[in-house]
């Protein structure tokens, strides 16, 4: 197969070379509310290809890299006296995959222990290319069925607004957890 980035004769879908040169990750912080902070490892720009193929039937391939580059390297530096849970943020499967699972899968360790399907939008409306103004009115109304009374790191693939990880956040204290911060591969403001 060819890399999807420079075209050259690969074993994997993005090649060890490009992997390397251009997808190393770069920590990001921003507060998207008082003390409470997303943490991301790619400009929006920077990736932008990559995050569309989320749509596509490969796309799964490639947030597995991008999982192993970024989100398993955190992983494997964090530590915590005690077990946290990472939860991705509204991890339907609308396109035979859920890329926040395939994200929070690769933060397993000793420390964090993803929790799957717990975290869903009784709201499916699709914020892509939308403006602040309709997201605003179209909340995701989340729906929590998970462990209560646990710390989280909220998991997803975009900031854009924050607007929705906020509003995770607002659920799951609801439910007596600690929202920790927030995880994502990429932020739409850097």
């Amino acid at each position: 197969m060819r890399c999807i980035s420079c075209e050259n004769l690969s074993w994997q879908i993005i090649c060890k070379t490009c992997q390397k040169n251009l997808l190393e990750p770069h920590f990001h912080k921003r507060e998207l509310s008082k003390d409470f902070f997303v943490y991301s490892f790619y400009g929006y720009e920077d990736i932008k290809k990559l995050l569309n193929t989320k749509y596509e039937f490969y796309g799964d391939k490639i947030f597995n890299i991008l999982g192993q580059l970024s989100f398993k390297k955190f992983a494997l530096n964090f530590e915590l006296e005690e077990q946290i849970i990472a939860i991705a943020i509204d991890d339907h499967v609308r396109h035979e995959f859920s890329q926040s699972a395939i994200l929070a899968k690769h933060l397993k360790s000793q420390f964090i222990t993803p929790q799957y399907a717990t975290l869903k939008a009784a709201n499916i409306v699709k914020y892509a290319g939308k403006d602040l103004l309709f997201r605003q009115n179209n909340r995701r109304k989340f729906q929590y069925t998970g462990k209560k009374n646990k710390k989280v790191i909220l998991v997803d693939d975009l900031v854009t607004s924050g607007l929705t990880i906020l509003e995770a956040k607002e659920i799951l204290e609801q439910n007596g957890c600690e929202v920790l911060f927030a995880l994502t591969l990429s932020d739409a403001k850097i």
